[in-house]
């Protein structure tokens, strides 16, 4: 019974060491993507631009629907919905959430802490002092001889 005990206890204590992969699903979609969208453009000019969609439907052929959702150790799950609409192939509006820059979604995936502040690296006169300098003789004392002729190597394959 004590062992059993003990084993629970011991699993419980490393739980916080578990490694939780990171999900991504969908396709992120920016700001700056949507930018480059106009009304009239072509299906496969929208594709270029957006990336294939992550739903598209036989019942909704008039609508591409991007979905984008991350979910990190650490962090808040994001979720991401935007839509496209076409009307005769050719785009006809957009929908969906509020969408961040390229670089403003960048910056939410790192969530690690700023450093500490650095201790400063520098070395005054008396620190230095205390460390002997090299001699002369023993910084160049020893060089590499240069071959005496060209250098040759055993073939890569064997000769038949």
């Amino acid at each position: 019974m004590s062992a059993g005990l003990a084993a629970c206890l011991g699993l419980s204590a490393c739980s916080g060491l578990i490694y939780r992969p990171e999900v991504v699903q969908g396709n992120f979609v920016s700001r700056e993507q949507v930018q480059a969208l106009r009304v009239g453009m072509p299906r496969q000019a929208v594709r270029d631009i957006l990336g294939t969609p992550l739903v598209t439907s036989l019942f909704h052929a008039d609508r591409w629907d991007y979905a984008f959702t991350i979910r990190r150790q650490g962090s808040e799950p994001q979720q991401r919905r935007f839509s496209v609409f076409f009307k005769n192939d050719m785009l006809d509006r957009v929908e969906g959430d509020p969408l961040p820059t390229e670089a403003e979604f960048a910056a939410r995936l790192d969530s690690r802490r700023p450093p500490a502040k650095l201790p400063e690296l520098k070395a005054t006169e008396a620190d230095l002092a205390k460390f002997p300098a090299k001699p002369a003789s023993a910084a160049g004392a020893v060089q590499p001889a240069a071959p005496a002729g060209p250098v040759t190597y055993p073939p890569l394959e064997a000769v038949r």
